[in-house]
């Protein structure tokens, strides 16, 4: 008997969302907890797991249509009531799951779907001897290809099959990927940008951090794996130099007939997740301590990295900084974060000899930063004096005393 799968509810007042890839084919065999498809709502992925085992009867959307919460998303013949023989009792692979290749092994059968045993046999692969690569052991093409091309499971079906042919494949650009490109098509085609560069001597914060580090407060954070990391004194100091350039944080409508300034300063940050580039943003820095931003930074982070942030925390920002230094490199063109008004990309710290006020050469910390501004809203002057406020900030951070309300 076939049953329908009731797409949940994945977020507070979502009530669709994008189907942004189907990770199954009608007729192929399940089991629980599997992923049956990722779909998007704003900029939030949410991957969607099968609730029993058993075989895919029909799946009720395409890929990029939207799908309706409350609404069935794909139906199923549940287990002992479809052809289901192939399908490895789920207490072995639990009993086995330490060694998933040995108990495909002990059994004699593989956890995979017709279409991954299909591949096996015109490749005369024995699918039992193949490990599979996902949950509980499961078999898929990429490992039976892999399989037969020596046993290497790292490249993907994909690759393999193009280096038989040619040494180039094709991949389509999809879910969080596409909606970014899309982002910044259209940031830079409605946006005049302007790029300003400036060198900040981070010496003395840097010293600063290592010395909170030893504090009580600091030592207790890091017991809950948040860590004391430079982001918080940048976002801090940022804000900080806000409320002196109000228009830094302000946006402009479509027509350019009227401008918004926010009194909450919801900075985010550039995060290089799993699924493509995402900024969540930490709400109303204005009003909180760096102990407080060290923890929500913590927690975005994670959560934007294993590409599960809330779709609330990628909504409302009104300012963006990039870490491109994490990685690497020192200056940066960034391109504004629609429909904000500047964007800051920090690079890497160098040790760079410079001139102390008695002529003396010393080694100090230098990072270079890279503001893009929106020239409609912001001239050169007004995102120079706003840098220099900040970068004062950074480089005595005792001055953010002075400017704290």
């Amino acid at each position: 008997m076939s049953i329908d799968f009731i797409l949940p509810d994945i977020g507070e007042g979502i009530v669709e969302c994008e189907l942004v890839e189907w990770l199954v084919k009608e007729g192929d065999i399940i089991v629980e907890d599997q992923p049956i498809a990722d779909v998007m709502t704003d900029k939030a992925l949410v991957q969607i797991p099968a609730m029993h085992s058993g075989v895919i009867d029909k799946l009720f959307y395409k890929q990029g249509e939207i799908a309706k919460v409350h609404a069935p998303l794909f139906s199923m013949i549940a287990d002992n009531t479809g052809d289901v023989d192939d399908i490895t009792p789920a207490k072995e692979i639990h009993e086995n799951s330490g060694d998933n290749s040995s108990a495909q092994k002990a059994s004699g059968k593989a956890l995979a779907s017709p279409a991954v045993r299909r591949v096996a046999r015109e490749l005369n692969v024995n699918i039992s001897e193949v490990a599979g690569s996902g949950k509980k052991g499961r078999v898929y093409k990429d490992d039976v290809v892999a399989f037969d091309q020596g046993g290497n499971n790292v490249l993907t079906a994909n690759q393999v099959l193009a280096t038989r042919v040619e040494p180039s494949y094709v991949k389509k650009i999809k879910g969080i990927k596409a909606i970014m490109a899309k982002a910044m098509v259209d940031s830079v085609s409605t946006i005049p940008h302007f790029t300003y560069c400036e060198e900040i001597d981070i010496t003395e914060l840097i010293k600063l951090r290592l010395a909170l580090k030893e504090t009580h407060v600091v030592k207790e954070m890091a017991k809950q794996y948040i860590k004391l990391t430079m982001m918080p004194f940048f976002m801090k100091a940022i804000s900080l130099a806000l409320k002196e350039f109000p228009v830094i944080n302000s946006q402009i409508n479509d027509d350019c007939t009227e401008l918004t300034y926010f009194n909450d300063h919801n900075i985010g940050m550039a995060v290089d997740s799993t699924v493509g580039l995402l900024v969540p943003n930490i709400k109303q820095v204005q009003t909180k301590s760096i102990v407080t931003l060290a923890a929500d930074i913590s927690r975005l982070t994670n959560d934007a990295r294993s590409g599960r942030v809330q779709s609330s925390d990628l909504k409302g920002g009104t300012i963006t900084i990039s870490n491109i230094g994490a990685i690497g490199g020192t200056v940066a063109t960034p391109i504004i974060n629609k429909p904000e008004a500047a964007i800051v990309a920090l690079g890497k710290v160098q040790t760079l000899p410079r001139f102390n006020n008695n002529g003396i050469v010393e080694a100090r910390s230098i990072m270079q930063v890279s503001w893009s501004g929106d020239h409609r809203i912001i001239d050169g002057g007004s995102i120079a004096r706003f840098c220099n406020l900040w970068k004062s900030l950074l480089e005595k951070p005792s001055n953010m005393i002075i400017y704290m309300s």
